[in-house]
């Protein structure tokens, strides 16, 4: 049997066929971090200066799925703005963690700049923002409460639980995740709330009991002002 090539022999290999005029190629996810699976993919981010417009695909080469995030040294500042906006910091994250496998001068600030915003923390919410998601997080525990459909408890759970995670992680300056991603972020604010959230979510899912995370809910809430419903208004 043939072993296929390690991460950094395949993505190197990689782009040097395929980009090999790139100005630079760095290498990041999960096989940079250690933490890969049978599953995993090469994650590469590459510059390339003569593109049009940044773009991503996935393709696979040396048996490993491998998806290509393509920008300028301009263009990929757009897709950092745009992340931080949203709290979730996938390219940034990318560039922070990352190996290069195709050096440029310029790579060492964009990294070091990446990491310097990933300490950061996201753009801190206003007092509007903070009293909007505590509205409407009101609002599905409400849902769950009064919930009397297996399917549709769940479905609330699952929703809930991203609104969940987001509020409480928001609120004390830390990013957020998405997917597996929630755990992963979670974890590194606090391995205890994150224990917290599997806790509740496994009570539901398994025994079809709500108050674990009706509790998670009303602590998270209540350094803002608790839950929310009499008086709130949008658009008024």
């Amino acid at each position: 049997m043939v072993m296929r090539l390690s991460p950094i022999e395949a993505a190197t290999a990689f782009i040097k066929t395929h980009f090999p005029t790139c100005d630079g190629a760095i290498l990041a996810g999960s096989v940079v971090r250690g933490e890969y699976t049978s599953t995993s993919d090469l994650d590469i981010v590459v510059f390339d200066t003569s593109i049009q417009s940044s773009y991503r695909e996935s393709l696979t080469a040396y048996e490993w799925p491998i998806e290509i995030f393509v920008h300028s040294f301009d263009s990929y500042k757009e897709f950092v703005k745009q992340d931080v906006e949203r709290g979730r910091p996938s390219l940034p994250r990318m560039l922070a963690e990352g190996t290069p496998i195709i050096d440029h001068p310029q790579l060492s600030l964009i990294q070091e700049e990446s990491r310097e915003l990933l300490d950061a923390g996201p753009i801190e919410w206003s007092q509007q923002t903070i009293r909007i998601k505590r509205y409407f997080i009101t609002d599905l525990i409400d849902d769950l409460i009064g919930s009397t459909k297996r399917a549709e408890t769940i479905y609330i759970t699952n929703t809930l639980v991203e609104l969940l995670h987001e509020y409480i992680l928001r609120t004390n300056n830390q990013w957020i995740g998405s997917s597996k991603w929630i755990d992963r972020s979670l974890r590194t604010f606090d391995e205890e709330l994150a224990d917290e959230f599997l806790r509740a979510m496994e009570e539901i899912y398994i025994n079809n009991d709500k108050n674990c995370l009706i509790t998670l809910a009303e602590k998270a809430l209540l350094p803002h002002g608790g839950f929310l419903f009499e008086g709130f208004s949008l658009g008024k």
